[in-house]
């Protein structure tokens, strides 16, 4: 079966808001990633939302404990504005900031991806031209404001060769079919007339309609017969 290695989405970022909100925020409430072997130099994570609210670096659950906001995301409103954008269930948010210099070494987070039904998206807020970040040995420039989706079960790698921080909120969510339509529509905004630049994404627009007849429900199928009518289209 075909993944989705990655995808731009189509999702707004207040990214200038959201930038002065972190400068105001305390030092101390970062605190160095667990995963002390994966990484080396500065690698801190501040927690929005966490298993149990509590101020942790967790991205995973402990002891089936529900994820809830943490008290930062009170003193953050563009973030939480961003968060409730997310017209789905919403597991860890986190800002993780790779300072200069600090190399993360190539690793895979297990079964996190959207074809198991749960999807990791990258804000990038503060970053700079030398951050070369990898997924399966392809490189991908985020820039501040955008959103990307990784599948992070495939090997992935990061080093920031800069003379800034580099600074990404990194959201875990639930896939249902508020996600699966921005996939949709990231697919298709592929210009429909240039057909090799279309058929090109033919694997990822299958998993997509795959993804989407899962549902129940009307909106799930019209977005399913509609990128199928589009993939007929275009291999005519």
């Amino acid at each position: 079966m075909s993944i989705i290695k990655h995808a731009l989405l189509n999702i707004p970022v207040a990214v200038k808001s959201i930038q002065k909100e972190i400068e105001k925020l305390q030092s101390g409430y970062w605190k160095p990633h667990l995963n002390k072997n994966d990484y080396e130099g500065g690698w801190d994570v501040l927690s929005f939302r966490s298993p149990g609210g509590g101020l942790n670096t967790f991205a995973e659950s402990l002891n089936n404990e529900a994820f809830a906001d943490t008290p930062l995301l009170a003193h953050c409103p563009a973030v939480r504005s961003l968060l409730d954008s997310l017209q789905c269930e919403k597991f860890s948010a986190r800002l993780l900031n790779l300072q200069a210099g600090a190399v993360i070494r190539e690793h895979r987070d297990k079964e996190l991806h959207f074809e198991k039904g749960e999807a990791r998206l990258h804000f990038p807020i503060i970053t700079n031209p030398h951050v070369e970040f990898y997924l399966d040995n392809e490189r991908l420039q985020m820039q501040e404001g955008e959103c990307w989706y990784i599948n992070a079960n495939l090997p992935h790698r990061l080093a920031n060769k800069g003379n800034s921080d580099r600074i990404h909120l990194v959201v875990d969510c639930k896939v249902n079919v508020w996600l699966s339509q921005v996939f949709s529509e990231a697919i298709a905004r592929v210009e429909l007339d240039d057909k090799e630049a279309f058929l090109r994404n033919k694997q990822t627009i299958l998993q997509t309609i795959s993804e989407l007849r899962r549902h129940p429900g009307s909106t799930a199928a019209e977005l399913a017969n509609e990128l199928e009518r589009q993939l007929k289209e275009a291999e005519k």
